[in-house]
């Protein structure tokens, strides 16, 4: 079977399919509406051949559909018919979801994707759980995001952004108690001493996701379970998952 994985964001689309290395990327933002994605891509990707497709959306999915119309895109996401575009069967998941999806190395994981906002997702034991942390209040009337997004990165600069991280880690972990936490997203590159437990993810994770959406059923309620230990204190997991 061959996947077509597609990363829907508020600055490219990113499409892989089964067998390629390199993705095709065009361009989004607040005009790209659900039907000019599909023209888009499907001109981008003509001469691919896939069975089902993978979509990683920005924003909260319910019942395999999105639940709202992003933030940064064109309206129409949450009632469009993706089956009927693509005319082949589709799976519908949250973009930081579906990045954990593709990081997770067994156990219990929180998944932070440090962009444009913040995506959370946390995997406990092989079952994804999508977490909406992102608009919670944190400090002088502002949320997380708005500390963390990339709003908060230019207005407060790197150093204490860097700080607030660290803490908003710090906080998730115990309250959520997790045995490790991957940060992805665009703006962990500028992060350099990780908090304990933690390591950086990749943007191919997105796709490796994407595949694995495929693995368990029609619903991403369990993913491959881990054969590794738990991750060690140098933050690197000591085998990884097949997948």
């Amino acid at each position: 079977m061959k996947i077509l994985v597609i990363d829907v964001g508020g600055t490219h689309v990113k499409a892989l399919v089964t067998g390629r290395r390199t993705p095709v990327k065009i361009d989004s933002g607040p005009t790209m509406t659900p039907s000019t994605m599909v023209a888009e891509l499907s001109k981008a990707i003509a001469d691919w051949q896939f069975d089902v497709v993978s979509i990683g959306f920005p924003g909260p999915v319910r019942d395999g559909k999105p639940a709202r119309e992003p933030w940064n895109l064109g309206a129409g996401w949450k009632n469009f018919d993706f089956e009927k575009a693509f005319k082949r069967p589709v799976r519908i998941i949250n973009d930081a979801a579906m990045q954990a999806l593709g990081s997770y190395e067994g156990h219990n994981m929180l998944f932070l994707g440090l962009g444009t906002g913040l995506g959370s997702t946390m995997i406990r034991d092989g079952v994804l759980i999508p977490l909406e942390l992102a608009h919670l209040p944190y400090r002088k009337g502002k949320s997380y995001e708005q500390y963390l997004g990339v709003a908060g990165y230019e207005r407060l600069g790197k150093r204490s952004w860097r700080k607030h991280v660290e803490t908003v880690v710090a906080l998730f972990v115990a309250a959520l108690e997790v045995d490790y936490v991957v940060l992805g997203g665009g703006n962990a590159r500028h992060l350099n001493d990780l908090p304990p437990n933690t390591r950086l993810g990749e943007n191919a994770n997105a796709f490796k996701g994407g595949f694995r959406l495929w693995d368990d059923g029609p619903v991403p309620a369990r993913v491959v379970k881990a054969r590794q230990k738990r991750t060690g204190p140098n933050n690197r997991p000591h085998e990884r998952v097949d997948g």
